[in-house]
């Protein structure tokens, strides 16, 4: 699928029309032909996350790692 750039004016439209209906994540997946709207949940890599962080030492990335990996056993438990 290729993303398209789409004006602030057309954002925020689509935006207040989801908002009616308690949606309010950040990416949604439209289906025209099936006339639904699924909600995806904001999923980030490890790396994302480590890569918005900034510089962090080796200590502190695997800190980081572990916790991230004890987060993702609680959700799934």
């Amino acid at each position: 699928m290729i993303p398209k750039k789409m004006d602030l004016q057309t954002a925020s439209a689509i935006k207040s029309i989801l908002q009616k209906f308690n949606i309010n994540n950040a990416r949604v997946l439209i289906d025209l032909d099936k006339q639904t709207v699924e909600a995806q949940e904001d999923d980030y890599s490890v790396d994302d996350i480590l890569e918005a962080a900034g510089v962090l030492s080796p200590e502190r990335g695997k800190e980081l790692l572990e916790e991230v990996k004890r987060s993702r056993e609680e959700w799934n438990a």
